[in-house]
């Protein structure tokens, strides 16, 4: 019979991981186990995916607020800080933003407005329109503030954010005052000593406070590069992509771990003789259309992958095809044709205008989007997901 289904993703599940866990032997034994018990069989160029959180958990790559503070100080001074640029959430900024407060004498807390990089409100950009207000340009104490927007919780936490980590920077031991402004260059009216909690335009923001003067510029990837006091850290990536983990701790965002991935696809193709590929993977990158909010807090969403996941879709447009260039053919005839068409494609389709529309992202940003929903965040067990038939086309 004709085959009749195309991708397939499947949440796998595994034992609890803890720190020190071979977790290569883990991933590979509870995909085989999987398959074994569901009934499918592995084929080449499926994917198996890792979130990172067993990940950073197998590597015991966590760090303490007090290991934090004393980076902060050590690094800015542990004077006035300007922190710029958070995001709103209590699981990622709130027990770092604990931290770095604890280094420091006064926190200077500078919020993007309406809404931070990922898309969290903190005004409806209506409200912003009836005020008069300017976000380009115009800077706003936090009474201007509430004078003009009063308090605003989450949609979805329900948390006022300005009041919350206020008092996180406050219970930490550290003065605080709250600006609106959406200029990296405001802060330094403020302080000249600035920590940069913006991810996606990060080397941005610090180059652009580098060249206004600022006497030291961090972003929270400068934060725990290295070991404090025997932490955790992230060579690459810092304090970017943790999470909390206690009152008093964060995970970190996975270290090198190509080996890994490596290691996992080895045993996949000992143990099945099938080349399979291999990812971790964080926050997928997708939007949500009612709170606006864009998932991707990770740095980025895949930290290492298999080469066969290097690159970006090379597909074309069935309706185009369909509508077009074939536009007169029908039934068994159309498609024979479209099926020759996708057989004899050249290897880069870019500006052919029947490739426009498809998703022109890497690889690994849209399985890991995939496998990010698939395995959601809570409490459905499956940290490691199988994604089977994606790079099939109409013709296999």
């Amino acid at each position: 019979m004709e085959r009749k289904v195309g991708t397939v993703s499947r949440g796998v599940r595994c034992p609890i991981i803890r720190q020190g866990d071979d977790l290569a032997k883990i991933v590979s034994e509870s995909v085989l186990e999987a398959a074994q018990s569901e009934g499918f069989e592995l084929r080449d160029r499926d994917v198996v995916a890792v979130t990172e959180s067993i990940v950073a958990r197998s590597q015991g790559n966590y760090a303490t607020v007090n290991a934090i503070a004393k980076d902060v100080k050590e690094k800015l001074g542990g004077g006035t800080i300007g922190v710029i640029f958070p995001i709103l959430s209590r699981n990622r900024f709130a027990i770092c933003l604990r931290g770095i407060a604890m280094g420091a004498k006064k926190v200077v807390l500078m919020l993007s407005y309406p809404s931070d990089e990922v898309g969290n409100s903190l005004v409806s950009l209506d409200k912003l329109d009836d005020a008069g207000i300017n976000p380009y340009s115009d800077v706003l104490t936090l009474d201007r503030y509430r004078e003009l927007f009063g308090k605003n919780v989450h949609e979805f936490t329900g948390v006022d954010y300005v009041q919350y980590y206020s008092d996180v920077i406050r219970e930490a031991g550290a003065e605080v005052e709250v600006i609106f402004a959406n200029n990296p260059t405001t802060i330094l009216n403020y302080t000249d000593n600035v920590l940069t909690c913006d991810i996606h335009s990060r080397a941005r923001t610090k180059r652009i406070l580098l060249a206004k003067g600022a006497k030291k510029v961090c972003g929270l990837d400068d934060i725990l590069t290295a070991p404090v006091d025997g932490s955790g850290c992230n060579e690459r990536f810092g304090l970017l992509g943790s999470n909390k983990s206690t009152e008093d701790s964060v995970k970190l965002f996975p270290r090198e771990c190509k080996d890994l991935v490596l290691d996992i696809q080895k045993r996949l193709l000992d143990a099945t003789g099938k080349h399979i590929e291999v990812m971790v993977y964080g926050d997928g990158a997708f939007k949500d259309p009612q709170g606006k909010i864009w998932e991707l807090a990770d740095p980025c969403v895949s930290p290492a992958f298999t080469d066969g996941l290097i690159g970006t879709p090379n597909e074309l447009k069935l309706k185009y095809l369909a509508d077009n260039d074939f536009k007169d053919l029908s039934g068994e005839a159309l498609k024979e044709a479209i099926s020759n068409r996708i057989k004899e494609k050249n290897d880069n389709l870019v500006g052919d205008m029947a490739s426009q529309g498809t998703t022109p992202r890497q690889l690994t940003d849209l399985i890991g989007s995939l496998c990010d929903l698939t395995s959601g965040s809570g409490d459905k067990g499956t940290p490691v997901v199988l994604v089977q038939g994606y790079f099939d086309n109409y013709t296999n």
